[in-house]
């Protein structure tokens, strides 16, 4: 009110002014009027906030991905049906020979997964570490043994780049456990004991959907045997073979 007040007495000061004769001045408070000073706070040089908004980055999403004390649960699985030699008998002095028989093993493994150390390293080795505790149930579908039970312990380490949504990885993972041996009951080149020891070679690439949720494509690779125990009496013949893994993880907990 008190404005539109202020405006009708102004407008009627400067008809008056005009029908006066006193042009330049009613023409100078019309300008003053028409044109108010901009504000030191509205300097038209001064960039808009919309500038701001266009120049500044996109938050790196892998910030809530990998950081320090993260838990997650894992559950993998995969077909290994290629038969191969023993990749280390350099150690053992071996030949790098295969048994004639042929083995396909499915293992199905659920994993609880902890991130110590927030990212860090320099260029493509950019990246944090995850330790795992593992149980693995391994079908045996093609191969004298049917079942394997295993408990588990790995380390993978994962390449992380700013803003990527895909992060490659490398992991080992060591256990021990027992097998339905069929070396026992007649079956030649079987296992030679119940009780083995197995190793898990993998790599692959981790996909985060969102913070929360993940999932994994790779090639593994898996190794049972005794470690000699049985011998003399059943010669150690290990199992040794590779092929594709899938699985999916989601964070345990909030933030």
């Amino acid at each position: 009110m008190i404005r539109q007040f202020l405006s009708t007495g102004i407008s009627a000061w400067v008809i008056s002014k005009i029908s006066n004769g006193q042009l330049p001045l009613s023409a100078f408070v019309l300008a003053c009027l028409l044109f108010p000073a901009l504000s030191p706070g509205q300097d038209s040089s001064s960039p808009s906030p919309d500038a701001f908004l266009r120049d500044s980055k996109p938050a790196d999403i892998n910030q809530s991905i990998y950081y320090k004390n993260r838990l997650d649960f894992s559950f993998e699985t995969g077909c290994l049906p290629v038969n191969i030699p023993f990749p280390f008998d350099f150690l053992t002095s071996g030949e790098y020979n295969k048994t004639p028989l042929q083995y396909t093993l499915v293992p199905t493994i659920a994993s609880l997964w902890w991130q110590p150390f927030k990212v860090r390293g320099p260029g493509v080795f950019r990246g944090n570490w995850d330790f795992s505790v593992s149980g693995a149930f391994t079908a045996i579908p093609r191969g004298p043994e049917t079942r394997a039970g295993y408990f588990i312990l790995g380390i993978r380490r994962n390449f992380v780049r700013p803003s990527w949504r895909i992060a490659p990885y490398l992991e080992g993972r060591v256990g021990t456990g027992f097998i339905n041996a069929k070396e026992p009951d007649g079956a030649q080149f079987a296992q030679g004991q119940d009780f083995t020891f197995t190793v898990l070679l993998g790599s692959g690439v981790r996909y985060n959907l969102n913070p929360r949720y993940s999932i994994l494509a790779g090639v593994g690779y898996m190794h049972i045997s005794n470690l000699y125990l049985s011998e003399p009496r059943y010669p150690n013949y290990g199992i040794n073979v590779y092929g594709p893994t899938i699985g999916f993880s989601t964070r345990i907990g909030k933030h």
